[in-house]
């Protein structure tokens, strides 16, 4: 034998025909019908082999030949794994069964929240099957209900994020991120959100007015302090030339804002004397009057020199009585009418039960006319709840409880009231309840010297509860009364001397404010509410109040600004209840007037996250809210199918898969998804099997006919004798449709058949046998335009080019509804277009573009049109 070997070799090598290949050792495989005794064999030999369960060769035939090269064998790796991707669990499955070769990669989709093994998106077809294998495991998910944003929220829609998913949230109006910015990113990692967002609240810079800030900074944070100082010539409200304000929650303490620090002389009647008589005045200063040769002074007797000048305007020396004084509307005079006052004459009003009063309660007969009426606006804010009186009792009231309303308290037996019975409701709050005190636990007063002597010392002494006494100091003849209230006298018993009260001049005039001319001087801790004119907004306190002869907390009236366009909303709209030529007229000017309320509606299947009312402040919106979709109850149920996982609900945009049985499958996509607390539709589970092989009379079947094919399978036939193969001779079964037919062209130059095209057909009867030079006649289906020669011609056994039949676009009614369009130039229900033919659209009446001005002219591709929005 090794003789053999030997000759064998030496044989080979002396001829040129290459080194002999010995025994093949195949892996996964083996050889068909072959002895050791066959080798080495010589260069060119082939022998057939296949390959195990799982395996193909290279060819992926069901077996092939193995070739001996001088360099060796051919394949040098005869058998590959064959790798079969025909199910994913947790993820989107192939429609029909894919197979791959060892080496090949094939990208998969899990569901949502799912993902391949290390986070792959990829499997690879090894010697071992897929690495990693088929099966979408649960990854980490970040939950939009895990993070709250104080002062903020989360601009997407989505409730779950998968990992490394990066979304944006958005800060109120009014606050920022860390960094100072509107807006910031977080990103979903494996222990949960990156980081808390936080909103803070912020101030812009302000705007400075004959001031000089000592920042450069463009925001500022609660709490942050900004000094300034004034130019030249000015100073604040305090008299200072430096200052301060600080950020709060309302925004910034006071206005960074200096004044003139000084007033001139003003220019006064001939008969009138002013005092202090000064060069110049201070902001602040009060300059009082006098008429001279017996005359009676009309008007304020002082004035006050504000940032603004001075006010209210100064007196003239005249005299005039005045007739009745005007009626209040919605309040009353508080005096006995007379038929004449005098000059000077004051005159008091109150309003009515839930009016509240803007302007001087008093007003004056001033040379034979009466200063400024106040004004009575209507209170709309409420009072809560009667607050609750220990050991007592509130008389049986109804509510609402309007400004102005009042209730009284009792004490129950044993107990004693402290306090005004009454309370009463102003401007939305409770005045101060008073307090039951048991009887016998009221506290008792100590004695005072001042008190006449009892014949113990007046420091031993105690009086009960409710005692009055009077006592005189030394060197005045008035006696003095206080009494004893649990424990404190009221008032204080006390002789000191009383300090000179300082009265106020008449309240200045604000700028921009309502008319409150006044004549009448007020006293310490009197009030007076400012009431500013149309399309102006008061800012500061509300009251002015006298304090030590001036008046302190002049407030400004500055002009209500209007805003741009309101924010949009995803999968909303806004609400009006304005005329189509009005929201046409508000759109062009692109502002919307202070105090402006604008509510929102969500499409169908969506529903308001929180309030859905925003508000213009001062050129700003409000917070906008979200529309959030509606979750969804269990997927609808379909023939021959089921769900690969069943939930109780769904989430909005949430995708469901659906699994056929085995010979079915879908047409189009196997999954639904949740929108809007519908499902989409989903795709019927139709046989996938092929029955009724079809016949050709020019090839034949090469096996016995089956009653039914799966998808997937091939069919071979052989061309009749007189006919000979030009390509395939395979048909397939793909989707219970067979695909394909034996390419047998006739040998003599005859064509078969002509092939069918898709949506269309031949117009003559077909026959078995068409002579060189036939023609065959194509056409398309209602609504498809022929693209290609319509004739066909049979040239040497083969048809020339076939044409093709283009879909048609369809545009309903129903469609242009929805996007809130219709046709620019027709008003039919429902058209058709031929392809690269042009549908002009515009927005229907009321609606603007929402899409830009060339989406309006869109063009038919092979049945499709992308649609303009209008909203």
């Amino acid at each position: 034998m090794l003789i053999n070997v030997l000759l064998t070799l030496w044989f080979y090598t002396a001829h040129g025909q290459g080194k002999p290949c010995s025994y093949p050792v195949i892996k996964h495989g083996r050889l068909y019908y072959s002895y050791r005794g066959y080798f080495p064999a010589r260069v060119h030999q082939q022998f057939v082999y296949s390959c195990d369960h799982h395996f193909v060769p290279p060819s992926q035939r069901s077996w092939d030949h193995l070739t001996c090269t001088a360099e060796g064998w051919s394949p040098e790796e005869p058998c590959l794994r064959q790798c079969i991707f025909n199910y994913l669990e947790n993820g989107h499955t192939p429609h029909r069964e894919e197979k791959y070769l060892q080496g090949e990669t094939v990208r998969v989709r899990c569901y949502e929240g799912y993902s391949l093994q290390n986070d792959q998106n990829t499997m690879t077809c090894t010697e071992s099957g897929w690495s990693p294998p088929p099966r979408c495991i649960r990854v980490k998910t970040c939950s939009k209900s895990n993070i709250r944003i104080e002062n903020g929220f989360l601009s997407e829609s989505t409730f779950t994020y998968p990992l490394n998913k990066q979304t944006e949230y958005k800060c109120k109006p009014g606050y920022v991120t860390a960094d100072g910015k509107t807006s910031g990113l977080i990103t979903c990692l494996k222990n949960g959100w990156s980081a808390q967002p936080v909103c803070i609240k912020s101030c812009d810079r302000p705007v400075f007015e004959k001031a000089r800030v000592k920042s450069d900074g463009t925001w500022f944070r609660l709490n942050d302090r900004l000094d300034y100082e004034c130019v030249d010539g000015y100073e604040n409200r305090d008299g200072r030339t430096t200052g301060s304000i600080v950020c709060g929650q309302d925004g910034w303490s006071d206005k960074a804002a200096c004044y003139e620090r000084e007033c001139s002389i003003p220019e006064m009647d001939p008969y009138l004397n002013a005092y202090p008589r000064k060069e110049t005045y201070k902001v602040g200063d009060v300059l009082k009057f006098s008429c001279s040769q017996g005359r009676i002074m009309v008007g304020a007797d002082s004035v006050q020199c504000y940032h603004f000048g001075w006010s209210p305007k100064l007196p003239t020396c005249k005299v005039k009585s005045c007739a009745l004084p005007p009626e209040l509307p919605n309040g009353k005079r508080k005096e006995i009418h007379k038929e004449e006052y005098a000059h000077n004459e004051v005159v008091e009003y109150a309003c009515n039960p839930k009016f509240l009063m803007k302007g001087s309660h008093k007003i004056q007969c001033v040379d034979g006319e009466w200063t400024a009426l106040p004004v009575c606006i209507e209170e709309e804010r409420t009072c809560g709840n009667i607050p609750d009186l220990d050991h007592g009792d509130v008389k049986p009231s109804v509510p609402p409880y309007h400004h102005g309303d009042s209730v009284e308290f009792s004490c129950r037996e044993a107990f004693t009231m402290i306090g005004p019975r009454f309370i009463t409701c102003i401007s939305g709050e409770w005045t101060q309840p008073p307090q039951c005190i048991a009887t016998d636990q009221l506290r008792k007063c100590k004695g005072s010297i001042l008190f006449p002597p009892e014949g113990r010392p007046a420091h031993k002494i105690e009086y009960d509860h409710n005692t009055n006494r009077s006592y005189q100091c030394r060197g005045k003849s008035e006696r003095k009364h206080s009494i004893c209230i649990n424990g404190e006298w009221d008032p204080k018993v006390d002789c000191k001397e009383e300090a000179k009260i300082q009265l106020c001049p008449p309240p200045p005039q604000v700028p921009n404010a309502c008319d409150m001319t006044t004549t009448v001087n007020y006293q310490d801790g009197e009030k007076i509410s400012i009431l500013c004119k149309e399309n102006y907004l008061i800012q500061d306190a509300e009251e002015i109040v006298c304090k030590g002869g001036r008046w302190q907390s002049i407030p400004r009236c500055i002009e209500k600004i209007g805003c741009s366009q309101p924010p949009q909303l995803d999968h909303g709209t806004i609400n009006s209840s304005s005329s189509a030529e009005e929201r046409r007229e508000i759109h062009e000017q692109r502002l919307y007037a202070h105090g402006t309320k604008l509510s929102y509606t969500c499409e169908e299947g969506f529903e308001i996250s929180e309030n859905n009312v925003i508000i213009c402040h001062m050129g700003k919106w409000s917070s906008p809210p979200q529309c959030v979709g509606l979750p969804c109850g269990l997927p609808p149920y379909i023939q021959n199918g089921v769900i690969s996982h069943k939930k109780d609900s769904y989430q909005y945009g949430e995708e469901v898969t659906y699994d056929c049985d085995e010979g079915f499958g879908t047409d189009g996509p196997a999954s639904i998804r949740c929108l809007g607390g519908e499902w989409s539709r989903p795709q019927d589970c139709i046989s996938t099997n092929c029955v009724n092989l079809p016949t050709f009379e020019d090839a034949v079947l090469t096996d016995r006919e089956k009653d039914f094919y799966r998808s997937g399978e091939k069919v071979a036939f052989k061309c009749l004798s007189y006919y000979q193969l030009d390509g395939s001779n395979t048909i397939q079964c793909i989707k219970s449709k067979w695909i394909g037919r034996p390419a047998c062209r006739d040998s003599q130059g005859k064509c078969g058949p002509p092939p069918p095209i898709d949506n269309g057909y031949i117009t003559s009867l077909l026959k078995s046998v068409y002579p060189t030079g036939s023609i065959v006649e194509y056409r398309c289906q209602a609504y498809y335009e022929l693209r290609g020669n319509r004739n066909v011609v049979c040239r040497n056994g083969e048809w020339s080019q076939l044409p093709k039949c283009l879909e048609a676009c369809t545009v309903s009614e129903e469609t242009m509804r929805k996007h809130h369009i219709q046709l620019r130039w027709k008003h039919d229900k429902k058209i058709y277009s031929k392809t690269e033919d042009t549908i002009e659209f515009m927005c229907r009446y009321g609606y603007r573009e929402l899409t830009p001005k060339h989406t309006f002219r869109a063009t038919c591709r092979e049945g499709k049109v992308v649609y303009p929005r209008c909203g």
